[in-house]
């Protein structure tokens, strides 16, 4: 196994909550909270949960896009957890991310060009002719015409426009790169061109991703191992097959059993789906002990006092749960 590219620990990333007439914090959501988990060099960890579970919130924390409210931040052997952010620009070469919306993340004012150099203008000193050089080694790279260079985000399809994303997150030669649910706003059929895409930078260009999605099957066919959250916490981190075919939380066996089934037989047992009651909890009023303790089909009375801790079960495989934990 390579070294860690990525380390997180401890995770918090809080957003205050005003209210009354002097508009003071009355409290504050908890959108992250106690994540903890590495990614090693060359490699691809997946994070999935339910919608509102926290996972984009986490991939923009570690990016340091927003400014944390606790815990550490190791990428390439620097600590940018508590850095101000106007002495992260050094670090910005080493890290991007893929946004979601293609649509949104492009500026409808700027030509292909000009989006995908913005990076070169801001980080190099290269002449122009260098810049529209590399320009086109990245439109090569991602599949886009060259002679399509000087056109507007607006003549571009989805999936163009995705990699016109892709090609930007590309320029400064990055490390490490977020994926921000890249697919989530594509047709199915595209989906798999862009996935395909990542997997060959990937193996061309020694990339480091963590791929946000709520799409299991496709994190199943990129991913390596799998952080699973939900309410802002990991409840489990596993190597891909591993949690596949054995989950161990309740919560990532009702999430796996939502996955479209293609064998009749088995999609027709009344055992293969898992149906959780209730809602998801407020992020901004956590349950005392267990996140899932107000939804879980197996809850212990311990499950609503005390919180678990992700505990290392067997090498690499990590739960967060009462039901593997030893009583003493």
């Amino acid at each position: 196994m390579s070294a860690a590219l990525v380390q997180v620990r401890d995770l918090k990333m809080h957003f205050p909550v005003y209210g009354g007439v002097l508009r003071r914090q009355v409290g504050s959501i908890k959108a992250v909270d106690g994540v903890s988990f590495d990614i090693m060099a060359g490699e691809t960890l997946g994070l999935v949960g339910e919608s509102g579970c926290g996972k984009s919130t986490c991939g923009r924390a570690v990016l340091r896009l927003y400014d944390i409210t606790g815990g550490s931040i190791t990428i390439d052997g620097r600590e940018i957890g508590d850095v101000p952010q106007s002495t992260l620009v050094d670090m910005r070469p080493t890290m991007q991310m893929v946004f979601q919306d293609p649509q949104a993340s492009l500026n409808p004012r700027m030509t292909v060009a000009a989006i995908i150099g913005e990076p070169l203008d801001e980080h190099t000193d290269w002449s122009k002719a260098q810049k529209l050089d590399r320009i086109y080694e990245l439109m090569d790279q991602v599949g886009l015409n060259r002679q399509f260079a000087h056109r507007y985000p607006h003549a571009f399809s989805g999936g163009q426009r995705q990699r016109i994303g892709i090609a930007r997150a590309l320029a400064l030669k990055p490390k490490f790169i977020v994926c921000d649910e890249p697919i989530a706003a594509l047709d199915v059929s595209i989906q798999a061109q862009v996935v395909n895409l990542l997997e060959a930078l990937q193996d061309e260009l020694g990339l480091t991703y963590l791929f946000i999605s709520h799409d299991l099957s496709m994190v199943r066919h990129i991913a390596d191992r799998v952080a699973v959250m939900y309410l802002g916490q990991v409840a489990e981190l596993a190597p891909r097959e591993a949690l596949y075919q054995n989950p161990l939380h309740p919560y990532t066996q009702a999430l796996l059993s939502a996955v479209p089934e293609p064998d009749p037989v088995r999609a027709q047992s009344p055992q293969s789906r898992i149906i959780l009651r209730g809602d998801v909890p407020s992020p901004a009023n956590p349950p005392k002990g267990c996140n899932f303790c107000t939804r879980c089909p197996q809850v212990m009375a311990r499950c609503k006092t005390e919180p678990p801790h992700l505990r290392e079960l067997a090498p690499g495989r990590y739960v967060a749960c009462h039901l593997f934990e030893t009583v003493n």
